[in-house]
């Protein structure tokens, strides 16, 4: 993922200053809990970042509702994308802290149009454990689950 250097004073949010009006946006939508906005580091036309309104650093840090609110917009969004840009494909992307890659402290989402040979590469080494190490991880999902 490209880096992005957040040019803000400290202790200030970009998003949070583009919210607010302070920093100029090429604005898509926005409702009471979304904001939906062009990134300005287009990867292909028709790049749009979807924000909470409300500052959350991360998906940790959303509640219930903005969650909804924020998948609502992101499907409202990629429609949009698909039929004025007419992609043949699109990736939804989310990132949060440092090792996930997240260069903005502000729950996003990237709705991002995708073309053969963009340059995009999304890849990982796949450790392919064995079936019992996955039900493992299952099973200790399915507890955490329970407890919450």
């Amino acid at each position: 993922m490209p880096m992005f250097i957040d040019t803000s004073p400290p202790g200030q949010c970009i998003f949070c200053r583009l919210v607010a009006g302070e920093i100029p946006s090429a604005r898509v939508f926005e409702d009471e809990l979304t904001i939906a906005f062009m990134d300005i580091g287009q990867v292909n036309p028709g790049h749009v970042l979807v924000a909470t309104r409300r500052h959350a650093a991360t998906l940790f840090d959303i509640t219930p509702d903005e969650a909804a609110a924020v998948a609502r917009t992101v499907k409202r969004v990629a429609h949009a994308v698909r039929d004025t840009f007419d992609p043949p494909g699109l990736t939804l992307l989310q990132a949060n802290g440092r090792e996930g890659d997240q260069t903005v402290f502000h729950f996003h989402m990237h709705v991002v149009p995708r073309h053969s040979d963009d340059g995009i590469a999304l890849s990982w080494p796949r450790k392919d454990p064995p079936a019992d190490v996955l039900q493992g991880y299952a099973a200790q999902l399915r507890d955490a689950l329970a407890r919450s």
